[in-house]
């Protein structure tokens, strides 16, 4: 298993190191000093020996609720926007403290959800951190809580990772977190859960087992780092997670210690950058059905979606909006953008190019969602 390891950690050159809120954090309040000065030594060691390192942080509200000496967290939302801009502020003095006495600079990017939807956005976030590494400068990233709203929040910083980690084209995903890894069973509960060293495939029963594992810090639990093994997988990039507590576990990961779980990505279905923006990076504005012969297209014979065969169209959108893809049984197999709005696919839904010729004329006789277009999960 170790060499298995090793075979995907030859060729590591730039990594994304995401550091979760539960390992930021003190149990009593506030950033946990000890730990953030151990992650920031452990990061300076491996960028000494000429890796990339990328950080995707969390705990902008826990160090502003320090700050500004509020005990509970409120649950008015421009108050918690308002103690995130506080805090990210404090964040960042820490980080550049401890970097800067390891002689190492850093940089601030701010993003949000919205940021990724638009492709020019998506680009110039990946130009800018390629150009603050091109510096010697280790970008420090994370969602800007102080203006997102809550309906197009990331929601959780391990997605936003995963996101990060396909952008730039990174060699490998660390996700730091409170737990050992994936196990089994939930170790919170159960006595007899055992960690899984190696995840070769995302499938029913993984997703089933992080279900019932979360954290008590933050927003993200096990869920969500298995989504971002997803997003990593179509990637065709690795990722691992470990126990922020671990003595030099980033080091360890590196070397290929068989530490924490480490999942094995897709070698024959890495999707192009275009792809993973169409897949991950978009929001969803709404979803069509098709029936059985369309998915035998789109799936096995690589065809791009006709509108012959669309069943049902919901939610509004327009062209270019991304949408989802939902199969005669009510599974999502694909998401791809629109060539045309939802009122339009309506008119010409279950129609033959002939029949829409005849009817509409050539201005709606074409492909729903090109095969250019279109991610089949």
């Amino acid at each position: 298993m170790e060499n298995l390891r090793k075979k995907y950690l030859k060729k590591v050159k730039r990594i994304v190191v995401k550091i979760g809120s539960s390992s930021l954090t003190s149990p009593v309040g506030g950033l946990d000093m000890e730990n953030l000065q151990k992650f920031t030594s452990e990061i300076s060691k491996i960028k000494d020996n000429n890796l990339e390192v990328i950080i995707v942080t969390s705990g902008a509200i826990a160090a502003g609720l320090k700050y500004l000496n509020i005990n509970e967290k409120p649950k008015k939302y421009s108050l918690l926007q308002a103690i995130a801009a506080v805090g990210q502020h404090d964040l960042m003095r820490v980080y550049s403290s401890f970097f800067y006495k390891n002689n190492k600079k850093v940089g601030q990017i701010l993003v949000t959800r919205e940021d990724t939807t638009k492709r020019e956005q998506y680009l110039n976030i990946k130009n800018t951190i390629i150009s603050l590494l091109e510096l010697d400068v280790i970008p420090i990233i994370n969602e800007n809580d102080s203006v997102a709203l809550d309906e197009i929040k990331f929601g959780d910083n391990d997605t936003l990772a995963a996101l990060i980690a396909g952008l730039i084209e990174a060699d490998l995903l660390i996700i730091l977190s409170d737990i050992d890894g994936l196990f089994d069973k939930n170790p919170k509960t159960d006595a007899n859960a055992k960690l899984i060293p190696l995840v070769y495939n995302i499938n029913e029963e993984i997703e089933k087992v992080a279900g019932g594992i979360g954290s008590s810090f933050g927003s993200g639990g096990m869920v969500t780092k298995i989504r971002s093994a997803k997003i990593c997988s179509f990637s065709g990039i690795p990722m691992a997670i470990a126990n922020s507590r671990e003595e030099n576990v980033i080091q360890r990961i590196l070397s290929g210690e068989e530490i924490g779980t480490f999942f094995i990505p897709e070698e024959t279905r890495r999707l192009k950058s275009i792809k993973r923006w169409i897949a991950y990076g978009m929001l969803t504005k709404g979803s069509i059905k098709i029936d059985e012969g369309a998915e035998e297209a789109i799936v096995n014979n690589g065809k791009s979606l006709l509108p012959v065969g669309v069943t049902e169209v919901d939610g509004y959108f327009i062209k270019g909006d991304n949408i989802v893809v939902i199969s005669a049984d009510n599974r999502i197999i694909a998401k791809g953008i629109s060539n045309l709005a939802s009122d339009k696919i309506k008119m010409i839904q279950g129609k033959h190019e002939k029949e829409i010729l005849e009817e509409f004329g050539p201005e709606l006789c074409c492909e729903i969602i090109h095969r250019d277009n279109l991610v089949v999960f």
